[in-house]
């Protein structure tokens, strides 16, 4: 917050999709400052419904599209948000980096950022240890089922089906998305001096700034010096390491008092979810569900490269399914592949056979699955709801007529359960949007006992 306007919100965001939006929302929430996602620019009205939040996003699906798209796409939400007043306007990114040139070009953001908000020098904190994501000496690490790998050998990250990493130094890796200059401030500079070293590498041009962070001692000092030079870096990218960094840095300067996260939502008995991931992680979490209390209902994603009338077809009897699933006490979890298998063979054939672009027809698949998700809520009266992958979240929540999310429950870090508002029939239900990388193996379940923390 401005010392001098007590009205701005400490800080806004925009999200390159609505799992990691809401992951923010989250750290920003459950650490004592009141937040809300829009899923759009929201109106008047809307704004004013959540007027005493002191942390603001805008949730999108930046991360799935072209440069071009970008450029049409995300000036307006920058500025509007830019427009609040907030000390920081944070771009937020994937905390393994998902990016390509011609996908979801962090570099193409940045410029764009950079018009909007003429900052001196741009941090980039990628980081988050609390998501089993380090950074050190500028390559970054993440976690897995198998353990720890740099981002270039990850088992998922470094096979990645839209943007594979074979870089784990992220200053290189964002080099072949903009010319503009950088600089990293390593573990040492955060150990020692980081102000010197930001000044040294600003006096010599530098624009994009990468800030490494490993532990607590490195992630106050990250927050401190983005929040006592939000001046000349008034424009942030990052993960939801960036919220984590300034809320250690705010309890530490004594701007924040620490808080317990909220508990569980409590248990319902049945739940609706849908699936669009591949990831191993996710094809562990469905494996689970399918033998706790959830039916797994397959969903032909190739239908999406078939006409309208084909998929409509498809679109029902699936709902057909779920319906009849919850009508029997089962929680319905609708998939379109349980890790790369045969549908997923069979769904790349399709495309190519279609002339679709993978872009084109991811989107349709979410929107497919979304279209799904809002008729069994509708038809069976659930109202608690887990959306599983990234791009799927953000095609998949717009189908819902949903305007906002705000945090209620904790599971693990970067996939709470929320509480979504909205002019549409579904106001008031409970929902987690998870990446498809995110979670342990019995989350679905989790979600259906309402989240909280566990010890």
């Amino acid at each position: 917050m401005k010392e001098d306007d007590a009205t701005a919100p400490w800080i806004t965001w925009f999200g390159d999709d609505f799992t990691g939006s809401a992951a923010v929302m989250e750290v920003l929430a459950f650490a004592g400052v009141p937040s809300v996602l829009f899923t759009q620019i929201p109106d008047a009205e809307l704004l004013q419904r959540f007027a005493g939040c002191q942390a603001i996003g805008i949730a999108s699906t930046a991360r799935s599209h072209s440069p071009a798209w970008m450029e049409e796409h995300l000036e307006a939400p920058l500025r509007f948000l830019d427009g609040l007043g907030a000390p920081l306007l944070h771009y937020k990114v994937c905390s393994t980096f998902d990016s390509a040139p011609d996908v979801g070009s962090i570099g193409k953001a940045i410029e764009i950022g950079l018009r909007i908000r003429a900052a001196d020098g741009v941090p980039m904190l990628v980081a988050a240890p609390q998501m089993r994501r380090w950074q050190a000496f500028g390559h970054l690490f993440a976690g897995s089922l198998d353990g720890v790998f740099r981002l270039d050998r990850h088992p998922v990250m470094a096979h990645h089906p839209v943007t594979p990493m074979d870089e784990a130094d992220l200053l290189r890796h964002l080099a072949a998305q903009s010319d503009l200059p950088s600089a990293l401030i390593d573990l040492e500079a955060l150990w020692s001096d980081p102000q010197s070293r930001l000044d040294e590498a600003l006096a010599a041009g530098a624009k994009i700034l990468s800030l490494d962070m490993m532990e607590e001692r490195s992630e106050a000092a990250a927050g401190r010096l983005i929040w006592e030079n939000s001046d000349r870096l008034s424009f942030v990218v990052g993960s939801q390491g960036v919220e984590y960094a300034l809320v250690r840095h705010w309890q530490e300067a004594g701007r924040l008092n620490a808080t317990a996260a909220p508990g569980s939502a409590g248990r319902v008995d049945r739940i609706a979810a849908i699936s669009g991931s591949v990831s191993p992680t996710t094809a562990a979490q469905l494996r689970w569900a399918g033998a706790n209390g959830f039916e797994l209902i397959g969903f032909d994603a190739a239908a999406v490269c078939s006409g309208e009338d084909d998929l409509a077809k498809e679109e029902a009897r699936v709902v057909e399914l779920a319906c009849e699933a919850a009508g029997r006490g089962k929680s319905p979890l609708v998939h379109s592949a349980i890790g790369e298998g045969d549908a997923v063979t069979a769904f790349r054939a399709a495309v190519s056979a279609s002339g679709l672009s993978m872009e084109t027809a991811n989107r349709r698949i979410g929107e497919a699955l979304g279209r799904i998700l809002s008729v069994v809520l509708e038809q069976t009266g659930l109202r608690r709801a887990v959306i599983s992958g990234g791009d799927t979240s953000g095609h998949g929540m717009r189908q819902l007529g949903l305007d906002a999310l705000t945090a209620l429950a904790p599971t693990i870090p970067g996939a709470a359960l929320c509480c979504a508002h909205g002019k549409s029939r579904h106001d008031g239900l409970q929902i987690a949007l998870k990446g498809g990388q995110m979670g342990s193996e019995d989350f679905f379940g989790w979600i259906r006992d309402g989240g909280g923390a566990r010890s």
